[in-house]
C-alpha cells in the first residue's frame, strides 16, 4: 500500500510541475521578458553594426518575434488537427 501511495504522490508532484511549466509558458511575464530581451539584443546589435536609428529600428524585429510567439498556439492547434486526419 505504501508503494501505491508513493506512486500517487509522485504523480501529483509531476502534475504540479507540469502545471507550473504551462502557467509560465502562457504568462504575460514570460512574454514581456522575451520581447524586452529580444528588443535589447537587436538594438545593441544594430548599434554595433552602426545602423541608423538602432533603437527605433529594433522595434520591427522585436514585434515580429512577439507576433510569431503569439501565433504559435493557433498553428499548433491547426497542426494537431491536420495530424489526426
Amino acid at each position: 500500500m505504501e508503494n501505491l501511495e508513493q506512486r500517487i504522490q509522485n504523480i501529483e508532484e509531476r502534475n504540479r510541475k507540469v502545471e507550473a511549466d504551462k502557467a509560465w509558458e502562457t504568462s504575460i511575464a514570460r512574454r514581456l521578458i522575451l520581447v524586452s530581451s529580444s528588443y535589447l539584443v537587436i538594438a545593441v546589435f544594430f548599434v554595433v553594426i552602426e545602423l541608423p536609428n538602432p533603437w527605433l529600428n529594433a522595434i520591427v524585429p522585436a514585434l515580429a518575434f512577439v507576433i510569431q510567439q503569439l501565433s504559435m498556439p493557433f498553428f499548433k492547434k491547426l497542426w494537431l488537427k491536420l495530424k489526426k486526419q
